[in-house]
């Protein structure tokens, strides 16, 4: 499975995180799309609509395992889609930004 590590991103990466909402909320990478696994397949129109044409989408989860199963789903659906090594735990120990929704700085369930 493609995967990319978290110092390999570029701030204009195109984000994917698929944790559930109470980890959402806590904290996240700004500017990600946000689609919980638990919902994803009944979501997924929200992201091909987001998702920049032609474009890799970076999925990330807490520490990489749901992350990885929804990487393996987009790449079937014939998507360019990479998992986040490590996941947001890896993101906030590398001292990239963690926020909620309010803007304030987040931390990471």
């Amino acid at each position: 499975m493609p995967t990319v590590g978290v110092g390999d991103l570029k701030d204009d990466d195109f984000l994917l995180d698929v944790r559930e909402d109470d980890e959402w909320r806590t904290g996240h990478a700004e500017g990600a799309l946000h689609i919980p696994v638990s919902e994803f397949v009944a979501r997924y129109g929200e992201l091909t609509e987001a998702a920049p044409q032609d474009g890799r989408v970076h999925v990330i989860c807490r520490s990489g395992g749901r992350s990885a199963q929804v990487t393996m789903y987009l790449v079937q659906q014939g998507i360019d889609a990479v998992n986040v090594d490590g996941g947001m735990q890896v993101w906030q120990a590398a001292g990239r930004p963690v926020v909620r929704d309010d803007g304030q700085p987040g931390s990471v369930l």
